[in-house]
């Protein structure tokens, strides 16, 4: 090739449970659109190598905060006007690349396997010879016809997602370097995909602890090995009733013996480990949690509320648990242990606390406007402890105190992982005694002020006691919700044909 070659960049990304009665709708999508991709990865900026590499053409992405499953209208708007502008793009400019920017658990209204669907449409706007990288969250899911349809695909190697940023370099980088490397024209690397029938929560596979620390630990081993381009290992998405949940190796690279022996090595390792994935911090009811909680010397203490956790694609509104932690006798009376509770939504209380102001006493109703399968909304009266405007997913947030509990209240919803979360809203989560999160494992900032923690095991669109949820549509059997199988799976590696073949 010569000169730069040029690269668009396309893609939608939601974890969407769809175990939550919560619908996702196109402006959560919060789209980029042109320039403004380009002005989001650093990366890929002029002046860094990547950005001197290729010439980058921004289409539209979009990265909505998980939840409920997209509707149908919201994705097709979406969808169209990448479509449009990467015709657009193409009239103009003979693509040589598409970095396919997504998550993976992306479920919309009346489709399966939407993003090997959008990748479909746009193949046919960019031809099968556009070579495609995608970068995906280890939580997604990945098809047969999605790996088909990819030339280059890789995904997280850490959870939490710590190296999110440096997947999305490398998917660029590896693109990068195939449509440079000294040929005539690029050359198509092999895929090696094995789909593993375990279907497990990130809550049992956190790269934090065994057997998925030493699992992904492999990965690097892999893509050592001459012939070898990337190594990549998807938990899937547990949340989700779709046939293509559950865990996947692909292994891409030139040399065939290098890639299926890379991806059966990963694949076999992590069948023989299934019995030993575990819940990343010590489990329990709710009522066992605040009680070991309130035994415990260790301060803060967290809890997370594993049910709703709103980013696992938890409706964030579900009141199951605040219900109780204010019905709590050891809280009723503000000199009882100092309680932190993040968050519940209430659009009307919002507008009530902020009429009265910081320092009043006011009754709100909070919760239960989307997910109210559990609970319903919660009436609560307490004194306005603060007040914040501007938050990019809460629009507005106020914590009100009822007895010692500090209840954080969102216009919209939110997650909290940072301790500037808690500290704009003078909260001091570090000299709190209970700092309950809507969450799953903790996020590194939380991990680090956390002096223990407990995982509880509550209601929502994100239970983490899966077989409770009802699957149906998963391919059986499949580990956990199989113990016995009556013969082994067949990890043998499927070799995908070329992307600009019929599957």
């Amino acid at each position: 090739m010569s000169g730069r070659p040029n690269i668009a960049i396309a893609g939608l990304a939601c974890e969407t449970s769809t175990f939550s009665p919560a619908r996702t709708l196109a402006p959560a999508f919060h789209p980029r659109r042109g320039n403004e991709v380009i002005d989001k990865y650093a990366f890929i900026h002029p002046g860094t190598p990547l950005g001197e590499a290729a010439i980058w053409h921004g289409a539209l992405i979009g990265h909505a905060l998980p939840g409920g499953i997209v509707a149908r209208e919201s994705f097709e708007e979406l969808a169209n006007e990448i479509i449009a502008r990467l015709t657009d793009i193409t009239t103009s400019t003979k693509l040589d690349g598409l970095w396919f920017d997504i998550h993976g658990a992306m479920c919309v209204e009346d489709m399966d396997d939407v993003e090997a669907e959008l990748l479909r449409r746009v193949r046919h706007v960019i031809g099968p010879d556009v070579i495609v990288s995608a970068s995906m969250d280890l939580h997604g899911n990945v098809s047969k016809q999605l790996a088909h349809q990819t030339d280059l695909i890789t995904c997280y190697r850490m959870a939490p997602h710590e190296d999110a940023m440096e997947t999305k370099e490398r998917a660029c980088q590896n693109l990068v370097d195939v449509l440079t490397a000294p040929n005539e024209s690029p050359v198509r690397p092999l895929k090696a995909w094995v789909p593993i029938p375990i279907l497990l929560p990130g809550e049992q596979t956190s790269t934090r602890m065994e057997p998925a620390k030493s699992l992904y630990g492999l990965v690097p081993d892999v893509v050592s090995t001459g012939g070898v381009l990337d190594a990549a290992i998807w938990v899937g998405y547990a949340w989700a009733d779709e046939p293509r949940n559950h865990a996947v190796v692909v292994v891409t690279g030139w040399e065939t013996e290098s890639v299926t022996k890379g991806a059966q090595k990963l694949s076999e390792y992590f069948w023989e480990k299934r019995e030993e994935f575990e819940f990343v911090a010590p489990i329990g009811s709710l009522t066992e949690c605040i009680d070991a909680a309130l035994r415990s010397t260790s301060r803060p203490y967290f809890i997370s509320d594993s049910g709703d956790n709103p980013t696992a694609g938890g409706a964030g509104d579900v009141t199951w648990s605040l219900n109780r932690v204010l019905n709590c006798p050891e809280f009723k009376d503000d000199s009882g242990p100092k309680v932190i509770y993040a968050s519940i939504p209430g659009s009307a209380a919002i507008e009530t606390i902020l009429e009265a102001g910081i320092g009043a006493v006011v009754t709100v109703t909070v919760g239960a406007e989307v997910d109210n399968i559990h609970e319903g909304p919660v009436t609560m009266t307490g004194k306005v402890h603060s007040i914040k405007h501007g938050d990019r997913d809460a629009v507005v947030e106020a914590v009100l105190q009822v007895g010692s509990v500090f209840v954080i209240i969102t216009k919209l919803r939110k997650p909290y992982h940072h301790e500037s979360d808690f500290t704009e809203l003078n909260l001091h989560p570090r000299k709190a005694d209970i700092v309950m999160v809507k969450i799953g494992y903790l996020e590194p900032e939380l991990f680090n002020m956390a002096a223990d923690w407990m995982l509880a095991l509550t209601p929502g669109g994100v239970d983490q006691d899966l077989p409770r949820l009802g699957h149906r549509r998963i391919h059986r059997p499949m580990w956990p919700y199989d113990k016995h199988f009556s013969e082994l799976p067949d990890l043998t590696p499927h070799l995908i044909p070329l992307s600009n073949e019929p599957l």
